[in-house]
Protein backbone atom coordinates (compact mmCIF):
# COMPACT_ATOMS: atom_id res chain seq x y z
CA UNK A 1 0.00 0.00 0.00
CA UNK A 2 1.03 3.73 -0.70
CA UNK A 3 1.95 6.12 2.09
CA UNK A 4 -0.35 8.48 -0.08
CA UNK A 5 -3.75 9.52 2.31
CA UNK A 6 -6.39 10.99 0.17
CA UNK A 7 -8.95 13.17 1.90
CA UNK A 8 -12.90 14.25 0.03
CA UNK A 9 -14.18 16.91 2.46
CA UNK A 10 -17.95 16.14 1.42
CA UNK A 11 -19.90 12.77 1.04
CA UNK A 12 -22.41 14.01 -1.78
CA UNK A 13 -22.57 12.51 -5.09
CA UNK A 14 -19.30 14.46 -6.89
CA UNK A 15 -17.59 12.99 -3.87
CA UNK A 16 -18.57 9.71 -4.21
CA UNK A 17 -17.80 9.37 -7.54
CA UNK A 18 -14.25 10.58 -6.90
CA UNK A 19 -13.43 7.91 -4.33
CA UNK A 20 -14.78 5.11 -7.19
CA UNK A 21 -12.78 7.10 -9.77
CA UNK A 22 -9.32 6.84 -7.74
CA UNK A 23 -9.88 3.00 -7.00
CA UNK A 24 -10.96 2.35 -10.60
CA UNK A 25 -7.82 3.58 -11.27
CA UNK A 26 -5.84 0.87 -9.25
CA UNK A 27 -4.77 4.30 -6.57
CA UNK A 28 -3.84 2.70 -3.15
CA UNK A 29 -3.47 4.61 -0.16
CA UNK A 30 -5.40 5.46 2.18
CA UNK A 31 -8.69 7.26 0.66
CA UNK A 32 -10.94 9.15 3.51
CA UNK A 33 -14.33 10.68 2.57
CA UNK A 34 -15.79 13.19 5.19
CA UNK A 35 -19.66 13.87 5.17
CA UNK A 36 -21.77 16.05 7.42
CA UNK A 37 -25.28 13.53 7.07
CA UNK A 38 -25.46 10.19 8.62
CA UNK A 39 -26.28 8.54 5.62
CA UNK A 40 -24.40 6.86 3.00
CA UNK A 41 -23.49 8.75 -0.13
CA UNK A 42 -26.74 9.65 -2.25
CA UNK A 43 -27.95 11.40 -5.55
CA UNK A 44 -30.65 14.19 -5.23
CA UNK A 45 -32.25 15.04 -8.14
CA UNK A 46 -35.32 12.73 -6.95
CA UNK A 47 -35.79 14.66 -4.03
CA UNK A 48 -37.53 16.51 -5.94
CA UNK A 49 -38.94 14.13 -8.26
CA UNK A 50 -40.04 10.77 -7.75
CA UNK A 51 -38.97 10.42 -3.90
CA UNK A 52 -40.98 13.06 -3.21
CA UNK A 53 -43.95 11.42 -5.07
CA UNK A 54 -43.34 7.89 -3.32
CA UNK A 55 -42.25 5.93 -6.29
CA UNK A 56 -38.38 5.70 -5.26
CA UNK A 57 -37.40 4.48 -1.77
CA UNK A 58 -34.91 5.75 0.27
CA UNK A 59 -32.17 2.97 -1.22
CA UNK A 60 -32.66 3.93 -4.53
CA UNK A 61 -30.95 7.21 -4.22
CA UNK A 62 -27.82 5.80 -2.53
CA UNK A 63 -24.71 5.62 -4.64
CA UNK A 64 -22.66 2.70 -3.15
CA UNK A 65 -24.27 0.26 -0.60
CA UNK A 66 -22.23 0.11 2.50
CA UNK A 67 -20.78 -3.33 1.40
CA UNK A 68 -19.03 -1.17 -1.55
CA UNK A 69 -17.25 1.27 0.85
CA UNK A 70 -15.50 -1.62 2.89
CA UNK A 71 -14.57 -3.81 -0.41
CA UNK A 72 -12.36 -0.72 -1.59
CA UNK A 73 -11.10 0.07 1.45
CA UNK A 74 -12.81 3.60 1.79
CA UNK A 75 -13.29 5.22 5.69
CA UNK A 76 -16.72 7.10 5.11
CA UNK A 77 -16.55 9.43 8.43
CA UNK A 78 -20.33 9.78 8.84
CA UNK A 79 -21.96 12.69 10.88
CA UNK A 80 -18.23 14.08 10.89
CA UNK A 81 -17.80 18.50 9.97
CA UNK A 82 -14.35 19.51 8.75
CA UNK A 83 -14.11 23.05 10.57
CA UNK A 84 -10.56 23.90 8.88
CA UNK A 85 -8.27 23.47 6.60
CA UNK A 86 -4.23 23.95 7.04
CA UNK A 87 -3.39 23.59 3.77
CA UNK A 88 0.82 24.85 4.64
CA UNK A 89 0.63 21.76 7.20
CA UNK A 90 -1.81 19.51 4.99
CA UNK A 91 -3.86 18.66 7.63
CA UNK A 92 -8.11 19.18 8.14
CA UNK A 93 -9.50 19.35 11.39
CA UNK A 94 -12.77 17.62 11.79
CA UNK A 95 -15.37 17.59 14.13
CA UNK A 96 -17.62 14.65 15.04
CA UNK A 97 -21.58 15.87 14.70
CA UNK A 98 -22.80 14.27 18.10
CA UNK A 99 -19.88 15.31 20.18
CA UNK A 100 -18.61 11.86 20.70
CA UNK A 101 -14.78 12.71 20.22
CA UNK A 102 -12.90 15.62 20.75
CA UNK A 103 -12.39 17.70 17.71
CA UNK A 104 -9.50 15.40 15.46
CA UNK A 105 -6.65 16.43 13.24
CA UNK A 106 -6.14 14.45 9.62
CA UNK A 107 -3.13 14.77 7.36
CA UNK A 108 -3.63 14.34 4.01
CA UNK A 109 -1.31 14.33 0.68
CA UNK A 110 -4.32 15.44 -1.67
CA UNK A 111 -7.55 16.83 -1.06
CA UNK A 112 -10.65 16.82 -2.91
CA UNK A 113 -13.59 19.97 -1.77
CA UNK A 114 -17.14 18.81 -2.66
CA UNK A 115 -18.27 20.36 -0.42
CA UNK A 116 -21.69 21.24 -2.54
CA UNK A 117 -24.38 23.95 -1.50
CA UNK A 118 -26.66 25.03 0.54
CA UNK A 119 -30.12 26.51 0.20
CA UNK A 120 -30.62 30.37 0.00
CA UNK A 121 -32.29 31.56 3.08
CA UNK A 122 -35.84 33.29 3.08
CA UNK A 123 -35.19 36.49 5.00
CA UNK A 124 -38.88 37.82 5.54
CA UNK A 125 -40.58 38.36 9.01
CA UNK A 126 -41.82 34.76 10.04
CA UNK A 127 -39.56 33.12 7.98
CA UNK A 128 -38.45 30.93 11.08
CA UNK A 129 -41.85 29.25 11.87
CA UNK A 130 -42.98 25.66 11.76
CA UNK A 131 -44.02 24.56 8.30
CA UNK A 132 -41.41 26.67 6.15
CA UNK A 133 -39.63 23.98 4.07
CA UNK A 134 -36.04 23.76 2.39
CA UNK A 135 -35.15 21.43 -0.11
CA UNK A 136 -31.42 19.81 -0.19
CA UNK A 137 -31.32 16.29 2.15
CA UNK A 138 -33.08 13.59 1.87
CA UNK A 139 -34.84 14.18 5.17
CA UNK A 140 -35.93 17.69 3.77
CA UNK A 141 -37.63 15.89 0.70
CA UNK A 142 -39.46 13.88 4.12
CA UNK A 143 -40.43 16.63 5.87
CA UNK A 144 -42.28 18.22 2.33
CA UNK A 145 -43.19 14.85 1.21
CA UNK A 146 -45.71 14.63 5.10
CA UNK A 147 -46.80 17.96 4.13
CA UNK A 148 -47.69 16.82 1.04
CA UNK A 149 -49.71 14.18 2.00
CA UNK A 150 -51.54 16.07 4.87
CA UNK A 151 -53.02 18.24 1.73
CA UNK A 152 -52.14 21.74 1.65
CA UNK A 153 -52.34 24.39 -0.02
CA UNK A 154 -48.51 24.31 -0.46
CA UNK A 155 -46.81 28.01 -1.73
CA UNK A 156 -43.86 27.51 -3.05
CA UNK A 157 -41.46 30.80 -3.44
CA UNK A 158 -39.14 30.56 -6.15
CA UNK A 159 -40.39 29.55 -9.79
CA UNK A 160 -36.92 27.58 -10.25
CA UNK A 161 -36.38 23.60 -11.38
CA UNK A 162 -37.13 22.55 -7.95
CA UNK A 163 -39.75 24.65 -7.18
CA UNK A 164 -41.56 23.65 -9.91
CA UNK A 165 -40.65 20.04 -9.95
CA UNK A 166 -41.71 20.25 -6.28
CA UNK A 167 -45.21 22.00 -7.31
CA UNK A 168 -45.73 19.35 -9.94
CA UNK A 169 -45.71 16.83 -7.47
CA UNK A 170 -47.93 18.17 -4.97
CA UNK A 171 -50.46 19.34 -7.62
CA UNK A 172 -50.35 15.37 -9.30
CA UNK A 173 -51.60 14.87 -5.41
CA UNK A 174 -54.57 16.66 -5.60
CA UNK A 175 -53.10 19.96 -3.54
CA UNK A 176 -53.52 23.74 -4.19
CA UNK A 177 -50.31 24.95 -5.25
CA UNK A 178 -49.26 28.71 -5.76
CA UNK A 179 -45.96 29.80 -7.23
CA UNK A 180 -44.80 32.74 -6.43
CA UNK A 181 -41.89 34.11 -8.50
CA UNK A 182 -40.54 37.50 -8.22
CA UNK A 183 -38.92 37.89 -12.00
CA UNK A 184 -41.16 38.15 -14.89
CA UNK A 185 -41.27 34.01 -15.46
CA UNK A 186 -40.60 30.96 -13.86
CA UNK A 187 -36.78 30.16 -14.76
CA UNK A 188 -36.34 33.35 -16.22
CA UNK A 189 -32.35 33.61 -14.88
CA UNK A 190 -31.45 30.08 -16.34
CA UNK A 191 -33.74 30.38 -19.68
CA UNK A 192 -35.07 33.67 -19.99
CA UNK A 193 -38.83 35.18 -19.96
CA UNK A 194 -40.04 33.46 -23.71
CA UNK A 195 -38.90 29.89 -23.07
CA UNK A 196 -39.97 30.61 -18.86
CA UNK A 197 -43.67 31.55 -20.18
CA UNK A 198 -43.74 28.24 -21.55
CA UNK A 199 -43.10 26.30 -18.27
CA UNK A 200 -45.66 28.99 -16.22
CA UNK A 201 -48.47 27.66 -18.75
CA UNK A 202 -47.78 23.99 -18.28
CA UNK A 203 -48.24 24.67 -14.39
CA UNK A 204 -51.50 26.69 -14.88
CA UNK A 205 -53.00 24.27 -17.69
CA UNK A 206 -52.73 21.72 -14.52
CA UNK A 207 -54.12 23.95 -12.23
CA UNK A 208 -51.25 25.73 -10.31
CA UNK A 209 -51.70 29.43 -9.61
CA UNK A 210 -48.32 31.07 -10.93
CA UNK A 211 -47.47 34.66 -9.65
CA UNK A 212 -44.84 36.40 -11.15
CA UNK A 213 -43.67 39.76 -10.72
CA UNK A 214 -44.39 39.84 -7.30
CA UNK A 215 -42.29 40.25 -3.72
CA UNK A 216 -42.49 38.44 -0.49
CA UNK A 217 -43.26 40.93 2.27
CA UNK A 218 -43.74 38.06 5.62
CA UNK A 219 -44.96 35.01 6.37
CA UNK A 220 -47.61 35.40 8.66
CA UNK A 221 -48.78 32.43 11.76
CA UNK A 222 -48.92 31.96 15.39
CA UNK A 223 -46.15 29.37 15.41
CA UNK A 224 -46.54 27.93 12.34
CA UNK A 225 -47.24 28.90 8.70
CA UNK A 226 -50.87 30.41 7.78
CA UNK A 227 -50.01 32.06 4.97
CA UNK A 228 -47.54 34.16 2.74
CA UNK A 229 -48.22 38.26 2.44
CA UNK A 230 -47.10 39.23 -0.46
CA UNK A 231 -45.61 43.31 -0.42
CA UNK A 232 -49.21 44.97 -1.84
CA UNK A 233 -50.95 43.22 1.26
CA UNK A 234 -52.75 40.24 0.03
CA UNK A 235 -51.93 36.90 1.77
CA UNK A 236 -52.22 33.52 0.03
CA UNK A 237 -52.88 29.98 2.37
CA UNK A 238 -50.71 27.88 3.24
CA UNK A 239 -50.19 25.09 5.36
CA UNK A 240 -46.89 24.64 4.31
CA UNK A 241 -44.32 27.10 2.24
CA UNK A 242 -41.49 25.77 -0.26
CA UNK A 243 -38.74 28.45 -0.22
CA UNK A 244 -36.67 27.88 -3.67
CA UNK A 245 -34.81 30.88 -3.82
CA UNK A 246 -31.58 29.29 -4.89
CA UNK A 247 -28.13 28.17 -3.59
CA UNK A 248 -24.91 29.16 -2.16
CA UNK A 249 -21.49 27.20 -2.80
CA UNK A 250 -20.23 26.13 0.76
CA UNK A 251 -17.47 27.76 -0.24
CA UNK A 252 -16.31 28.70 3.64
CA UNK A 253 -13.32 26.03 4.17
CA UNK A 254 -11.80 27.05 0.80
CA UNK A 255 -11.98 31.03 2.19
CA UNK A 256 -10.81 30.12 5.64
CA UNK A 257 -7.58 28.28 3.71
CA UNK A 258 -6.60 31.32 2.04
CA UNK A 259 -8.08 29.48 -1.17
CA UNK A 260 -8.67 31.79 -4.55
CA UNK A 261 -12.42 32.15 -4.95
CA UNK A 262 -13.92 33.42 -8.28
CA UNK A 263 -17.41 32.94 -9.65
CA UNK A 264 -19.35 32.14 -6.53
CA UNK A 265 -17.00 28.86 -5.66
CA UNK A 266 -13.72 27.83 -5.71
CA UNK A 267 -11.31 28.60 -8.73
CA UNK A 268 -9.67 25.59 -10.35
CA UNK A 269 -8.15 24.88 -13.66
CA UNK A 270 -8.49 22.64 -16.07
CA UNK A 271 -7.45 19.59 -14.25
CA UNK A 272 -9.50 20.74 -11.08
CA UNK A 273 -6.40 22.00 -9.16
CA UNK A 274 -6.90 25.00 -6.94
CA UNK A 275 -4.77 27.70 -6.09
CA UNK A 276 -2.90 25.27 -4.03
CA UNK A 277 -1.76 22.53 -5.75
CA UNK A 278 -2.35 19.95 -3.19
CA UNK A 279 -6.17 20.81 -3.60
CA UNK A 280 -8.93 19.77 -6.03
CA UNK A 281 -12.67 20.85 -6.22
CA UNK A 282 -15.99 19.29 -8.17
CA UNK A 283 -19.41 19.91 -8.04
CA UNK A 284 -21.78 22.16 -6.77
CA UNK A 285 -18.59 24.13 -5.18
CA UNK A 286 -16.25 24.44 -8.24
CA UNK A 287 -15.96 27.51 -10.33
CA UNK A 288 -13.83 25.26 -13.28
CA UNK A 289 -12.01 26.30 -16.10
CA UNK A 290 -13.56 24.17 -19.38
CA UNK A 291 -12.06 23.71 -22.37
CA UNK A 292 -15.29 23.42 -24.19
CA UNK A 293 -16.42 26.57 -22.96
CA UNK A 294 -13.55 28.37 -23.50
CA UNK A 295 -13.46 29.89 -20.12
CA UNK A 296 -14.37 29.23 -16.34
CA UNK A 297 -18.28 28.09 -15.28
CA UNK A 298 -19.53 27.07 -11.75
CA UNK A 299 -22.37 24.55 -12.57
CA UNK A 300 -24.92 22.95 -9.49
CA UNK A 301 -26.24 20.36 -11.65
CA UNK A 302 -27.05 16.57 -11.14
CA UNK A 303 -24.41 15.78 -14.04
CA UNK A 304 -21.81 17.81 -13.70
CA UNK A 305 -21.54 16.40 -9.57
CA UNK A 306 -21.62 13.12 -11.29
CA UNK A 307 -19.27 13.64 -13.99
CA UNK A 308 -16.90 16.11 -12.49
CA UNK A 309 -16.58 14.42 -9.00
CA UNK A 310 -15.03 11.46 -11.28
CA UNK A 311 -12.86 13.65 -13.53
CA UNK A 312 -11.65 14.85 -10.24
CA UNK A 313 -11.04 11.29 -8.89
CA UNK A 314 -8.83 10.55 -11.93
CA UNK A 315 -7.35 14.11 -11.52
CA UNK A 316 -6.31 13.26 -8.09
CA UNK A 317 -4.79 9.83 -9.07
CA UNK A 318 -2.89 11.67 -11.27
CA UNK A 319 -4.41 12.03 -15.31
CA UNK A 320 -3.54 15.17 -17.40
CA UNK A 321 -6.78 15.37 -18.72
CA UNK A 322 -8.30 18.31 -18.67
CA UNK A 323 -12.25 19.09 -18.49
CA UNK A 324 -13.90 20.05 -21.47
CA UNK A 325 -17.64 18.53 -20.76
CA UNK A 326 -20.56 20.86 -22.05
CA UNK A 327 -23.05 21.07 -18.87
CA UNK A 328 -26.31 19.00 -18.64
CA UNK A 329 -29.04 18.90 -16.85
CA UNK A 330 -32.63 17.65 -16.47
CA UNK A 331 -35.90 18.06 -15.34
CA UNK A 332 -39.61 16.18 -15.08
CA UNK A 333 -42.87 18.00 -14.43
CA UNK A 334 -46.08 16.14 -14.97
CA UNK A 335 -46.02 13.99 -18.08
CA UNK A 336 -42.91 17.06 -19.23
CA UNK A 337 -39.55 15.69 -19.46
CA UNK A 338 -36.64 17.65 -20.69
CA UNK A 339 -32.68 17.60 -21.41
CA UNK A 340 -30.74 21.08 -21.37
CA UNK A 341 -27.27 21.08 -23.08
CA UNK A 342 -24.82 23.91 -22.61
CA UNK A 343 -24.51 27.16 -21.40
CA UNK A 344 -26.06 30.38 -22.36
CA UNK A 345 -26.83 33.71 -20.82
CA UNK A 346 -30.75 34.49 -22.12
CA UNK A 347 -30.39 38.02 -20.91
CA UNK A 348 -27.76 38.45 -23.81
CA UNK A 349 -28.27 35.30 -26.28
CA UNK A 350 -31.35 35.11 -28.68
CA UNK A 351 -33.60 32.06 -28.63
CA UNK A 352 -34.90 29.97 -31.48
CA UNK A 353 -37.90 27.71 -30.82
CA UNK A 354 -38.67 24.46 -33.47
CA UNK A 355 -42.66 23.09 -32.63
CA UNK A 356 -41.55 19.13 -32.93
CA UNK A 357 -45.66 18.71 -32.93
CA UNK A 358 -47.63 16.91 -30.39
CA UNK A 359 -46.41 18.95 -27.83
CA UNK A 360 -42.40 18.11 -28.24
CA UNK A 361 -40.41 21.65 -29.23
CA UNK A 362 -36.79 22.65 -28.56
CA UNK A 363 -35.07 25.81 -27.94
CA UNK A 364 -31.70 27.09 -28.68
CA UNK A 365 -29.69 29.65 -27.72
CA UNK A 366 -27.20 31.44 -30.08
CA UNK A 367 -23.94 33.26 -30.46
CA UNK A 368 -24.46 35.98 -33.11
CA UNK A 369 -21.47 34.97 -35.45
CA UNK A 370 -22.78 37.65 -38.63
CA UNK A 371 -25.16 39.67 -37.28
CA UNK A 372 -28.01 38.61 -37.57
CA UNK A 373 -28.20 35.98 -40.51
CA UNK A 374 -25.93 33.05 -38.49
CA UNK A 375 -25.63 32.03 -35.24
CA UNK A 376 -22.90 29.35 -32.79
CA UNK A 377 -25.33 27.51 -30.75
CA UNK A 378 -23.85 27.65 -27.32
CA UNK A 379 -27.26 25.77 -25.60
CA UNK A 380 -30.38 23.51 -26.68
CA UNK A 381 -33.10 21.74 -24.80
CA UNK A 382 -35.44 19.56 -26.12
CA UNK A 383 -39.08 19.29 -24.28
CA UNK A 384 -40.45 15.83 -24.73
CA UNK A 385 -38.39 15.67 -28.06
CA UNK A 386 -36.89 11.96 -27.27
CA UNK A 387 -36.33 10.81 -31.06
CA UNK A 388 -34.22 14.57 -31.37
CA UNK A 389 -32.68 14.60 -27.70
CA UNK A 390 -29.33 13.16 -29.52
CA UNK A 391 -29.33 15.81 -32.08
CA UNK A 392 -30.03 18.71 -30.21
CA UNK A 393 -26.92 17.30 -27.86
CA UNK A 394 -24.79 16.80 -30.93
CA UNK A 395 -25.15 20.57 -32.09
CA UNK A 396 -24.26 21.98 -28.74
CA UNK A 397 -21.20 19.96 -28.12
CA UNK A 398 -20.08 20.89 -31.51
CA UNK A 399 -21.26 24.18 -30.76
CA UNK A 400 -22.49 24.41 -34.49
CA UNK A 401 -23.34 27.72 -36.40
CA UNK A 402 -26.79 27.75 -38.31
CA UNK A 403 -29.34 29.48 -40.06
CA UNK A 404 -31.80 30.86 -37.32
CA UNK A 405 -34.74 30.52 -39.66
CA UNK A 406 -33.23 27.09 -41.21
CA UNK A 407 -33.08 26.19 -36.90
CA UNK A 408 -36.85 27.06 -36.20
CA UNK A 409 -37.90 25.08 -39.29
CA UNK A 410 -38.93 21.67 -38.11
CA UNK A 411 -39.29 20.92 -42.20
CA UNK A 412 -35.29 21.15 -42.13
CA UNK A 413 -33.50 17.79 -41.28
CA UNK A 414 -30.93 18.43 -38.35
CA UNK A 415 -28.38 17.05 -40.07
CA UNK A 416 -28.58 19.90 -42.74
CA UNK A 417 -28.47 22.92 -39.96
CA UNK A 418 -24.68 22.87 -39.43
CA UNK A 419 -23.00 25.75 -41.87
Amino acid sequence: MSDVTYVVVGAGLAAARAVEALRADGVDGRVVMIGEETYLPYERPELSKGYLAGDKERADLTVHDEAWYAAHDVELLAGCRATALEVGSRVVQLERLDGSRPTERLGYDRLLLATGSAPNRLRVPGAGLDGVHYLREVDHSDALKAAIGAGGPLVVIGGGWIGLEAAAVARSQGVDVTVVEAAAAPLARVVGDEIGARFAALHRDHGVDVRTNVQVGRLVGDGRVEGVELQGGTVVPAAAVLVGVGAAPRTELAEQAGLTLAGGGVAVDTHLVSSDPRVWAAGDVAYAQNTWLGGPVRVEHWANANDQGAFAGHSLGGSDRQWDVAPFFFSDQYDTGLEYHGWADPLKQPVVVRELGDGAWTAFWLDSADGARVGRVTAGMHVNGWDDADAVKQLVVDRAVVDPARLGDPQVAWADLPQ
